[in-house]
């Protein structure tokens, strides 16, 4: 019987995307062997509408789809959630074409050991996520969660290819259904969650940006999310939230946002944890470089520190380390 999950828990977004391409099962391994809890796959459908993991549904910069001379005629122009884009999107390719595609890293300039990666993997389907996650599960004796986002959900059912349900039956067959199924569903959209929360009782996470307001429209911002009142109303669909981490902190000061959200019951689980400089507080940065490692395992301990759920982070081992060390020495 696989153990319970330690707490708080490590998610790996994208998988081990500090060391690997993201949103690559090479990426999601990497995370498990070094000891994350959840493996996170963004979700986007195909044009045969199968559940695949990329970051956005535009692939320029994700694969190689632009060196593939058969995929030319397929750049377009779309407008999703009010961004105007120039490039190819999953939506327009079957899962057979897609998986013709190589992943490639989305920050070489930050990552450039991971750009060394570039051609090797393909872009994963959920299923074979969820069967990663079912494998390593039993040769590990841990518990390995996954805990995808849906991404632009209303776009997605607007143009024909909702996704909401897809996941759903995808979750059941591996008999996933239970609020203490190892998966977490998230989203930056308010209805789609409402909705999910009528079709399963997998635990359902509340997005926040640190500005502006859900893509649905369904709430004016999310800072309007909140308040007393806002956290109340998430609290009757959502098991927790996922903020920004600086929504942790007003300057250098805690802000009330961990103890109002316990205070509902709702659970926190922050994102997104980066070793990269340009990812951290002026305070934690080594250097000037961009691109040079700071000292993210503190940034890490500062917000344990607040008495988080959970957090995201692209360097898993950092994460399951700082975990360890701070339950040593609290």
């Amino acid at each position: 019987m696989p153990k319970p999950f330690p707490t708080p828990i490590v998610i790996a977004h994208r998988g081990a995307s500090g060391s690997r391409p993201e949103h690559t099962l090479a990426a999601y391994e990497l995370a498990i062997d070094q000891g994350a809890d959840f493996i996170e796959p963004d979700l986007v459908p195909t044009k045969d509408d199968v559940l695949v993991a990329r970051h956005e549904n535009a692939i320029a910069e994700t694969t190689d789809v632009a060196s593939h001379p058969e995929f030319a005629d397929r750049r377009t122009t779309k407008t999703i959630d009010g961004q105007t884009i120039t490039g190819w999107f999953v939506e327009d390719f079957t899962l057979a074409e897609l998986k013709t595609l190589r992943a490639r890293e989305r920050l070489p300039q930050l990552r450039a050991g991971n750009a060394a990666y570039d051609g090797r993997f393909e872009i994963p389907t959920l299923a074979e996520i969820i069967d990663l996650a079912k494998r390593r599960t039993r040769e590990t004796g841990r518990t390995i969660g996954i805990y995808p986002e849906t991404k632009h959900p209303t776009y997605f059912a607007r143009i024909g290819h909702p996704t909401d349900d897809r996941l759903v039956a995808e979750l059941r067959r591996a008999g996933w259904d239970s609020a203490d199924a190892p998966v977490f569903i998230q989203s930056f959209e308010v209805k789609n969650l409402q909705h999910l929360h009528g079709i399963t009782k997998v635990r359902l996470i509340q997005l926040m940006a640190g500005e502006g307001g859900p893509a649905d429209g369904a709430v004016p911002s999310y800072a309007a999310m909140l308040t007393p009142a806002g956290l109340r109303q998430v609290a009757t669909y959502a098991y927790g939230l996922g903020p920004d981490k600086g929504q942790l902190w007003q300057g250098d000061a805690p802000t009330s946002l961990v103890a109002d959200a316990h205070a509902v019951g709702l659970k926190v689980h922050p994102w997104t944890y980066r070793a990269e400089n340009v990812f951290l507080p002026a305070r934690f940065r080594h250097g000037d470089d961009p691109a040079t490692h700071g000292d993210v395992a503190g940034e890490i301990r500062r917000a344990l520190g607040l008495g988080i759920d959970g957090f995201f982070t692209d360097y898993p081992l950092i994460g399951v380390e700082t975990r360890s060390a701070a339950k040593d020495h609290p």
